[in-house]
């Protein structure tokens, strides 16, 4: 197995001089674990709470724990143990060296409030999401995506060009490390033993399931929708339960960084635009693995061709940010007139209207909907169609043509 190196590497290393505790969320699988391993000395002792004996030590007696192991330490899946966070806060107070404490775990909503109750202003949160275009098939540093035609050239050189099949063989594919890396090939079998798993470990914890093939019905009629606007009643029907029984499940998969969801832009300006958010997985591989796509070709001319297309430009934009630490404010826009943006980032006090399209030349008048967003009290900056363009282009100085292989 061949270790991909991830961008997120550099933060972790520079705010290890910094701050005595590091928090990395995310999924399971993504390789958070394998990362701070990676970066690991000697001198630091690793203990994971999947250990069913640890876990049990942690929760019972948390102060036995840290006299048991030493510190530095790197402590796996947190969450399992929510009473070790009031002792870390007491190290760090009396004074822990930077980088003493490396915690990870795969519940962010509720690592995220842990972390904020106890270790507020002393802990550096970090999200990690699979793999993006960049670690798989990029070079030099990550940059967080924008609209500056200096860094869409930087880009340029940094990114693998890949055509439609290529961008559809890497969406079928997924971004899990297990699956790029060699580990493991046979992808129809990791992504079952991945569902089940996190299943059993994750969604077992937080509410009393009692039939995990109707959950895993569930994921795979929330799948059939990525990229969508949310529709639960649908969702719901689709599998038999209630619709509060389908938001509660649809939390679960948000706590746990399966599915993310973006919200619709408005302002007191745009009175008309929709409340609905719009639902995406983080990894487009399981989205074609639940909706039963046996290869990248057949995808890529199937139903939801379009929407998984979306799916995987919008998620790999936000990596973007994440692997540098960044916030990324992004949101979809929608009136009640049906008129509609795909996406829109706001940046240094501007609105940067993007479009997402499979064609290799999309017509101009895909720009029309960017004059929606005139009316915002927040001004209209560079906008950009996103599309299967070999090279960078431009429509105009104020609207560029963007490969999707380079975001």
């Amino acid at each position: 197995m061949t270790y991909i190196k991830r961008d997120l590497e550099n933060k972790i290393v520079s705010l290890s001089d910094e701050y005595s505790c590091i928090l990395i969320t995310g999924p399971r699988q993504v390789g958070k674990t394998t990362c701070l391993r990676q970066l690991m000395d000697d001198n630091r002792e690793y203990v994971t709470l999947d250990d069913m004996e640890e876990r049990s030590l942690a929760k019972r007696d948390p102060a036995l724990f840290f006299q048991l192991h030493t510190t530095p330490i790197m402590i796996d899946e947190v969450q399992y143990a929510p009473e070790l966070f009031s002792y870390i806060k007491i190290a760090i107070d009396n004074g822990a060296d930077p980088g003493t404490f490396w915690l990870t775990g795969s519940q962010s909503f509720k690592l995220m409030s842990l972390a904020q109750e106890s270790l507020a202003g002393r802990v550096a949160i970090l999200h990690m999401s699979g793999l993006s275009q960049h670690e798989i098939f990029g070079s030099g540093e990550n940059q967080p995506f924008t609209l500056e035609l200096s860094v869409l050239k930087e880009r340029e050189k940094n990114y693998s060009p890949a055509d439609i099949n290529g961008i559809y063989e890497r969406i079928w594919k997924g971004s899990m490390p297990g699956i790029i890396s060699g580990k493991y090939s046979d992808r129809d079998v990791f992504y079952s033993s991945y569902l089940q798993t996190y299943i059993d470990r994750d969604v077992k914890d937080q509410i009393q399931l009692t039939d995990s093939l109707l959950f895993s019905d569930f994921v795979r009629a929330a799948a059939c929708r990525a990229g969508q606007m949310l529709n639960v009643h649908d969702i719901a029907q689709d599998v038999g339960v209630s619709d509060d029984t389908a938001k509660r499940w649809l939390k679960v998969l948000e706590k746990s960084d399966v599915i993310f969801f973006l919200r619709p832009y408005s302002n007191n300006l745009l009175k008309r635009t929709v409340k609905t958010p719009k639902m995406y997985f983080f990894d487009t591989g399981l989205v074609a693995y639940l909706t039963r796509y046996s290869s990248a070709e057949i995808l890529a001319n199937g139903a939801i061709n379009g929407a998984i297309l979306e799916n995987y430009v919008v998620s790999e934009l936000l990596k973007s940010y994440h692997n540098d630490a960044k916030e990324c404010l992004l949101w979809y826009y929608r009136d009640k007139s049906s008129n509609e943006i795909d996406m829109v980032i706001e940046s240094d006090g501007m609105l940067h209207p993007l479009e997402i399209k499979r064609s290799v030349n999309p017509g101009s008048e895909l720009l029309n909907a960017f004059n929606l967003l005139d009316k915002a009290s927040v001004p209209r900056g560079t906008g950009a169609i996103l599309c299967m363009r070999p090279k960078l282009s431009a429509v105009d100085a104020d609207n560029f043509i963007v490969p999707i292989w380079m975001i």
